[in-house]
């Protein structure tokens, strides 16, 4: 078990805390780029913009790169590409709000992935956060005849698509530096949804100051920043505090909309929300911060 200067571990806590923000105002800039910007140029403006930016941060690394390297960040790059196509043309048809508690699903289906791929079944906290996830969707989502909307079913399975990224990511960290990983993975979906764009899209003739701004957000503090904050910020603290801490971007992602966006939200469908953040937040940290509470006062007894 790591040691854990306690000064370095509130310092990590606070800029995880940001990228959670950050990752929450994300989905309200990605729904105001829409306004004039089409989904797929819009992914692809974000990610070259990324990939520039870390290819001239970490130069000395991108020179050694190899091809197995490039194998592994293609793969990892499809199911990211997959991931933010369906939850940015989705964004088009549901809310930001909505959205950003369906994409934090993903959490709960990586342990099921695994299953399918390692063998390793599924433990209890995973197996309710599931349940919970279900209640949740269906109460945020189902409309008055049953069924899901377009932007919510696209959201859910651009969560798949996330989750499929991570077991992947998982599996190629142990022969591929991540930090290659993560470049060659984000330069794989900007290229494929340039391609998207040209072949799919009409090419976007005035995309004004407001969208530009959005998409430098996505690009520069969303995805470049987000990604080395987390990286850096999650030597210092332990992985449940980062998950309790990254799985607030869905609860900022949510008020953000409400109060730039003026997003309304039902009764049903804040319990709806409700229900997909304790699923997360058990999926994530199986309430560990809970033990150390717990196993003191055993010991005071």
């Amino acid at each position: 078990m790591k040691y854990i200067d306690k000064k370095k571990s509130i310092m990590a806590d606070m800029a995880l805390l940001l990228v959670a923000i950050v990752w929450g105002g994300g989905f309200v800039a990605t729904k105001d780029a829409l306004n004039n910007v089409p989904p797929f140029y819009i992914t692809a403006m974000r990610f070259m913009i990324a990939t520039l930016l870390l290819c001239i941060v970490f130069w000395k690394k991108i020179r050694l790169i190899t091809k197995n390297d490039i194998k592994a960040g293609s793969v990892v790059g499809i199911f990211l590409f997959g991931g933010f196509a369906t939850q940015t043309v989705g964004l088009q048809y549901t809310t930001p709000g909505k959205q950003a508690f369906i994409t934090a699903t993903y959490v709960v289906i990586v342990p099921f992935l695994a299953w399918i791929i390692n063998k390793k079944r599924p433990d209890i906290y995973s197996i309710i956060a599931a349940f919970l996830t279900l209640i949740g969707i269906g109460m945020l989502s189902l409309q008055n005849s049953l069924h899901i909307g377009l932007g919510d079913s696209l959201t859910l399975l651009c969560a798949v698509f996330f989750a499929v990224q991570i077991v992947a990511i998982g599996f190629y960290t142990e022969d591929v530096d991540p930090v290659i990983l993560t470049i060659v993975q984000l330069a794989v979906c900007g290229l494929l949804s340039a391609i998207c764009g040209f072949i799919f899209e009409p090419f976007p003739k005035q995309i004004g100051t407001q969208s530009i701004m959005s998409i430098l957000y996505l690009g520069l503090f969303s995805t470049m920043l987000g990604i080395i904050v987390q990286n850096v910020a999650q030597k210092y603290t332990s992985e449940t505090h980062a998950a309790i801490i990254l799985s607030l971007e869905s609860l900022f992602g949510c008020i953000l909309s409400v109060i730039l966006l003026g997003e309304l939200f039902t009764t049903k469908m804040i319990l709806g929300c409700i229900f997909i953040f304790i699923a997360v937040i058990t999926s994530e940290t199986k309430w560990e911060f809970l033990k150390p509470k717990q196993k003191k006062n055993s010991t005071a007894a």
